[in-house]
């Protein structure tokens, strides 16, 4: 499995940005009340980053320091698949706070603060989510085979 590339990251806070700016228009265009999230997602979002770091630390113990102990590669991988997804999941949420956040910001009627800084901390429990996940998936990275054609053994037949 290849490593979360940047652009993923960047692609996924912009159409966060874009989604939770739009769905804010849209609702408020219809009659409706802005969506501000409750402050509970973002101290969510930081729990669920602390345990994926949590999960990935024993991968790594086992990765770094050659342990005896056997490693279930099946753990390995479903852990490594859970730090790439709360990278992205971290990333689109990030964008998601920004993108509601600026909208009730460049309303003609400045909303009160209690409405806005809601949205600043999910932006900000999507940044932890994200370096939370980027942490894990580096903690589940095998370092690289040993191909020093010195330490080969010559091919016989």
């Amino acid at each position: 499995m290849k490593r979360t590339h940047p652009s993923a990251i960047v692609a996924a806070v912009l159409a966060g940005i874009v989604i939770g700016y739009l769905v804010d228009l849209f609702i408020v265009s219809a009659g409706g009340k802005a969506i501000v999230p409750p402050i509970s997602l973002a101290i969510t979002l930081v729990g669920v980053a602390a345990i994926v770091v949590a999960l990935a630390w024993p991968i790594r113990r086992a990765v770094k320091q050659r342990a005896t102990k056997h490693l279930d590669p099946f753990r390995a991988m479903r852990t490594a698949v859970l730090a790439k997804a709360s990278a992205v999941s971290g990333a689109l949420l990030l964008g998601f706070g920004l993108g509601v956040a600026t909208f009730l910001l460049t309303r003609s009627v400045m909303p009160p603060f209690g409405t806005v800084w809601p949205g600043f901390a999910t932006a900000v429990g999507g940044a932890v989510l994200l370096i939370g996940g980027l942490v894990a998936e580096h903690f589940c990275t095998l370092p690289p085979d040993d191909t020093d054609p010195e330490h080969e053994e010559p091919a016989h037949a």
